[in-house]
């Protein structure tokens, strides 16, 4: 027993001794780094943010250099105030303001005075600094944009704020950080990561070298780049052929999701929101509450899909064998229901063929009818139908890599039963939804992705703007295959009809030779309130396409407001930008000229000078 207790009694001193040693050299210095210690100074290193990149490997953002004028409000001796305010252009206000700030942030921190000088205001401080204790110049990246399109799809960097800090313990006063789209999406790649040195500092608060022969410090290290699917050609060109328009346009690789485009109008260039004059830039487009160009109208506008609607219509109906190839209905300028009557260009008897390239109302309401009543009780079809709606992404969120987005809207017969009371409608009750202008709401990346499912003959991918990250791999949810729940054997027909929508159709002025492209025209009914009154505006122009038929390589969506009928101005964007990806070039100049030179602003401002609107009868 005693000759137990002597070698106990060393272990237990060796390992207090241990402990003890553990404490003062690890967790005490840590401690001393993470407090607001006056012997030690820490200056962090910002590492230069990752590069993007488009699908063809062309460079769109880069960096530049940038010098933030910082401040350790305890540490300002004998400034010379006015002096200080005459080198860096601001008021003796302003300085007051910025310093109160400073203080109420932390006294012994340091913090952001003056943000983004250019290279001739960091030199001409620098050459002066010796003079202003307190005061330091902390060197970061700006972005530097190679392209004047895309704003939408980057986003842009800003500071952060306190509620970002607390939330985020990475980020401190000054740091800048992603704001919407993929530089808030991909902020965790792009950022990099901060190097830390911690100084030293004597009794007179004069730097003497590393802190513990700098065993803390850390070295920067640069963002990842990144590439993204978007083909930043026909981005550019989507903008230009929207301008003076508003509207969103939508264009994504039918056998991956890959977004191609991207485009709400109007837009702005992303260099309006780098450096001084940032703030100020981003409050006039935020302000601007009538174009909205900071509204990204190809993700969040949520619009009445129109006639596109018809090729969900039709697949549901052959899939709920409801009706065939030939099943034919006779149109007599339209669809009569009790004491109403839903107009219709057309007359005769029409196929599903026809009623497709066509677009014929009459077609696709009783269509829509025969859907519903096909079971006991209306909620039940609506239901079933609905269902239908979802399997191709509709009515929900759809996961892309974007931050913002919008559900739309699929009714069922809660909806119904709610607004008439259970048991006080049926099919013809909401028989506008056959042509997609009842309680039906889709963003244009919606729409697109639905005729990525048409092209695909029943499945599709989740659309996504990221293509490679530089040493990781991307999302498997945008590699994973969404199978809708219409059988492959109904798209065919369809397809056909789409194809001679261009062929014989409403689009057939809008064929783009050597391509066969497969399409459907839209108009819209558009309504707003004005001074409290429902008003009919004009319609929109809707178009859906892909190409080429066989093998597609592009689907897009284009929604243009107040833009009449689909074949006036979304019909040939939408033929333009689809010869543009898939040639390189266009021969239709006589479509380019003429969406080039058409503007609409004329149209917007009958909201506010009263004129009447243009009403499709």
């Amino acid at each position: 027993m005693r000759k137990a207790i002597l070698p106990s009694l060393i272990i237990f001193v060796t390992v207090a001794i241990l402990v003890r040693l553990f404490y003062l050299q690890i967790i005490d210095d840590e401690y001393k780094l993470k407090s607001e210690n006056n012997a030690i100074k820490i200056v962090y290193e910002y590492p230069e943010r990752g590069y993007i990149y488009d699908r063809k490997g062309k460079l769109l953002v880069a960096n530049q250099p940038s010098y933030d004028i910082m401040v350790v409000p305890r540490e300002i001796k004998n400034l010379d105030t006015l002096k200080f305010c005459e080198l860096v252009d601001i008021t003796k206000e302003e300085f007051d303001k910025k310093i109160n700030k400073a203080i109420v942030y932390s006294p012994r921190l340091p913090s952001v005075f003056l943000p983004q000088l250019n290279k001739k205001e960091f030199a001409a401080f620098q050459e002066k600094i010796r003079k202003f204790e307190g005061f330091y110049i902390q060197k970061r990246s700006l972005r530097d944009y190679q392209v004047k399109a895309g704003a939408n799809v980057f986003g842009f960097i800003t500071q952060v704020n306190p509620a970002m800090i607390e939330k985020n313990p990475y980020y401190k006063s000054g740091d800048l950080i992603g704001k919407q789209g993929v530089e808030e999406q991909y902020e965790e790649f792009l950022r990099g990561k901060k190097g830390v040195k911690y100084i030293q500092r004597d009794k007179f608060n004069r730097d003497i070298g590393p802190y513990k022969e700098g065993i803390f410090d850390t070295i920067s290290k640069q963002g990842d780049d990144i590439t993204l699917t978007l083909d930043i050609d026909i981005q550019k060109y989507g903008e230009e052929l929207m301008q003076n328009k508003r509207g969103g346009i939508v264009a994504i690789e039918p056998s991956t999701g890959e977004i191609l485009a991207l485009i709400s109008a109007p837009t702005y260039d992303p260099a309006l929101l780098v450096g001084r004059q940032r703030s100020r830039n981003y409050t006039a487009l935020y302000n601007d509450s009538i174009a909205k160009p900071l509204y990204d109208r190809g993700l969040l506008a949520e619009y009445p899909p129109g006639s596109p609607f018809k090729i969900l219509t039709a697949l549901i109906g052959l899939q709920e064998e409801v009706i065939d190839e030939q099943t034919t209905f006779f149109c007599r300028r339209g669809f009569s229901y009790g004491n109403r009557f839903m107009k219709c260009h057309d007359s005769g008897g029409f196929s599903l063929n026809a009623g497709i390239y066509s677009s014929c109302n009459t077609y696709f309401a009783n269509t829509y009818k025969k859907i519903i009543e096909k079971y006991p009780k209306p909620a039940y079809g609506v239901d079933a139908w609905s269902n239908h709606l979802k399997s191709f992404g509709l009515g929900n969120f759809m996961g892309y890599d974007l931050p913002p987005g919008r559900k739309g809207n699929v009714p069922t017969s809660k909806l119904y039963d709610k607004y008439y009371s259970a048991g006080g409608w049926k099919s013809t009750t909401i028989i506008s939804n056959s042509i997609g202008q009842g309680e039906v709401l889709m963003t244009p990346i919606q729409l697109c992705n639905v005729m990525c499912a048409v092209a695909n003959q029943g499945f599709y991918f989740t659309p996504h703007v990221i293509k490679k990250i530089k040493d990781h791999t991307i999302d498997k949810k945008f590699t994973t295959k969404h199978q809708t729940t219409i059988d492959k054997q109904y798209f065919p027909p369809v397809i056909q009809g789409l194809f001679d929508v261009y062929n014989k159709g409403t689009a057939s002025r809008l064929q783009v030779e050597g391509i066969e492209i497969c399409g459907k025209t839209g108009t819209a009914e558009n309504f707003t309130k004005i001074n409290g009154q429902r008003v009919q505006l004009t319609d929109h122009s809707i178009f859906v396409a892909f190409a080429p038929k066989d093998n597609p390589k592009i689907a897009i969506a284009v929604f243009v407001e107040n833009g009449y009928w689909g074949a006036r101005i979304a019909g040939p964007i939408a033929s333009l930008m689809i010869e543009k990806y898939l040639k390189g070039k266009i021969s239709r100049t006589d479509l380019e000229k003429k969406i080039l030179n058409s503007s609409l602003e004329s149209e917007y401002a009958k909201v506010l000078s009263g004129q009447p609107f243009r009403i499709n009868q």
